[in-house]
């Protein structure tokens, strides 16, 4: 027999055949154990998956309801029952934690973050923000940003420059980008680090010229030249 059949003399043999059925079988004696544990271990896996899918949905449809009350009051700026709710009635704090991996426990996160920036909470504000995360073309970045306010009103202008560079180069738009490159430049002038900013405002009016911020950035990137003698 040639080579290119060696391995498939058992198709046309009889005999070659049951003796390779008689090893299998013999293997499966001795790793019966083995292999239904394996077995085992892929149903409960592939089972214990679409069961979490399923939780996961069912949860989020509740948090969703949840969240629209506490949504409510943070939009009527009543930002306390926003965010602790009352009675009941959970808060965006309690929605957060109490379906976390849920789509409606996310946006909880940064609608908390926000009512807590506006209250003047900043390290808490910011640790419900960094909790969010998103691939919409606006809002991650407007998280970056709010984050970066944060750390601004602390006056941590490293940080906050970090977190107005990531807003920036999230998803680059004419809308709101000019506006994350403004504040990174602002935050950077506080810093002293006048490259920097010189910087930041340059890429407004690269990029964006045609923008209200582009005004802003020709002026005070004058200013900053002027006072370094550039």
């Amino acid at each position: 027999m040639s080579k290119k059949n060696a391995g498939l003399e058992f198709l046309e043999d009889p005999d070659a055949l049951a003796g390779r059925l008689e090893k299998a079988e013999d293997f499966f004696e001795m790793n019966r154990n083995l292999i239904f544990g394996v077995i085992g271990g892929l149903v409960l896996a592939i089972g214990g998956y679409f069961a979490y899918q399923y939780f996961q949905g069912e949860k989020n449809i509740e948090g969703q309801d949840k969240l629209f009350n506490a949504v409510y009051k943070f939009e009527q700026d009543s930002l306390q029952l926003a965010l602790n709710g009352k009675g009941a009635t959970p808060g965006l704090l309690a929605v957060a934690d109490d379906y976390s991996g849920t789509k409606a426990g996310n946006l909880a996160h940064f609608y908390a973050g926000t009512a807590l920036l506006k209250e003047g909470k900043y390290d808490q504000a910011i640790e419900q923000l960094k909790d969010f995360s998103s691939s919409d073309l606006l809002v991650q970045a407007r998280a970056y940003s709010l984050i970066g306010d944060a750390y601004s009103e602390k006056k941590s202008y490293a940080e906050a420059a970090e977190y107005y560079e990531k807003a920036a180069e999230y998803k680059p738009n004419k809308f709101f980008t000019p506006g994350y490159l403004l504040k990174l430049a602002i935050v950077q002038e506080n810093a002293k680090a006048t490259d920097k900013a010189i910087e930041a405002y340059q890429q407004i009016l690269d990029k964006y010229p045609e923008t209200a911020e582009a005004v802003s950035a020709k002026k005070y990137k004058s200013v900053l030249e002027a006072q370094s003698g550039e």
